[in-house]
Order: C-alpha cells, then structure tokens, then sequence
C-alpha cells in the first residue's frame, strides 16, 4: 500500500470528491434535522446527532483513499473503469439517500435508496477486491455503517406510520 508523494495530489481529489457527497448530501440533511427528524420516533439504538459528522467525514475519507488506490492501479484498464462506475453509482446513491430521506422526508423512499446503495456497495467492494485487496478493506467500514443505517432507516419506516 505505500504511498509515494506522487499519490498526494490523487488521493486528495479522491477524498475531496467523496466529501462533495457528502456535502451535497448535507445540503437535504441539514434543513431537516431540528425540525422533521427531531420529531421522528426513533429506536433506542440511535447514535446521537453529533456522531455522524464525524462517521461520515472518516468513511467518505477512507472511501477517497480507496478510489484512488483503484484508479491509480491503471485507468486503462477494463476492469479499473468498471469499478470506478460502481463506485460513481454508489457514490451518487449516497447522496440520493440524504435527498430521499430528509429532503423528501420519507423514510419509505431512503429505505429503497439504501438498499439500492448497499447492494451496488457490495458489487464496487467486490470490484475493488480483484483490483486491490487493501482499496476493497477500506469500504469495509463504510458498507457496515450503511447496514447500520439500513436497520435504523427500517426503525423510522415502522416506528412513524
């Protein structure tokens, strides 16, 4: 896995674009949180707001680092750029999730979404496996909390009829 200085101006546009999903999705989540979501029953195992900032800005880091650990492995590549499109997908539903969620402010519809990212999620890790091993353990954490936020997101759905 070592990095050469090289890799620095790569992996900060791999980690800068996935932050951008995550702002865009902040963008939905935000507005939404003090007023919809604050009057949302929810389950007993929901993390306090202020964990998710900091979750987030981990996994969208580690995913940043990955992408560029594939991408760097040879964009000519057949198999390179049809992980890459996974990941694009994935990406795109991360952020589609937030506007499903809070900016639509259905529970029913981020359900669909996040089972739509986790399954495209498991296709990119795959992906990524057979590219590099270390880029594939890196969306490890990420595909685990999207499960979690699966299970939280189902809560909602059937604790607010």
């Amino acid at each position: 896995m070592g990095f050469e200085l090289r890799d620095v101006p790569g992996i900060i546009a791999g980690i800068a674009l996935c932050q951008l999903a995550g702002i865009v999705g902040m963008a939905f989540t935000t507005p939404a949180i003090p007023t919809w979501y604050a009057a949302l029953n929810k389950p007993f195992f929901t993390p306090p707001s202020w964990v998710f900032g900091p979750a987030w800005i981990l996994l969208y880091t580690l995913m940043g680092i990955a992408v560029y650990m594939v991408w760097d492995s040879g964009i000519e590549r057949h198999e390179v750029r049809r992980a890459l499109a996974a990941f694009a997908v994935q990406l795109a539903l991360n952020a589609l999730w937030s506007a499903a969620f809070f900016g639509m402010q259905s529970p029913l519809y981020g359900l669909v979404v996040i089972i739509l990212l986790l399954i495209t999620l498991a296709a990119t890790t795959a992906l990524f496996y057979r590219i590099s091993k270390v880029a594939a353990y890196l969306l490890v954490p990420y595909f685990l909390w999207g499960c979690f936020a699966s299970l939280l997101n189902l809560f909602v759905l059937l604790m607010n009829p």
